[in-house]
């Protein structure tokens, strides 16, 4: 197993998601107190895992279609336009 990787995206990952829409919509249902935490807990994990599970398909499928290279330019642009996008509309 490949610890470097391993942690690479685990940090990654972290602290992409501290904060984000999926982490506020998990702490709304949380403070609702209607449902046990531990199902929402579970249900919030197992929408990550699927939802990461999706992204790794289609990065692999993807990836062997194309050169990475040319994908990260491609996110990075993306992230920039969203980025812009997002000031222009505040």
């Amino acid at each position: 197993m490949n610890w470097q990787l391993l942690a690479s995206v685990f940090g990654s990952v972290f602290v992409a998601e501290l904060g984000d829409k999926t982490q506020l919509a998990t702490m709304l249902f949380a403070a609702k107190g209607e449902a046990s935490k531990w199902q929402i807990f579970a249900a919030a994990s197992a929408a990550l895992v699927v939802s990461t599970a999706l992204g790794v398909l289609a990065g692999h499928y993807v990836g062997a279609l194309l050169n990475p290279r040319h994908l990260q330019y491609a996110a990075g642009i993306g992230f920039v336009a969203i980025g812009l996008w997002t000031l222009a509309r505040a």
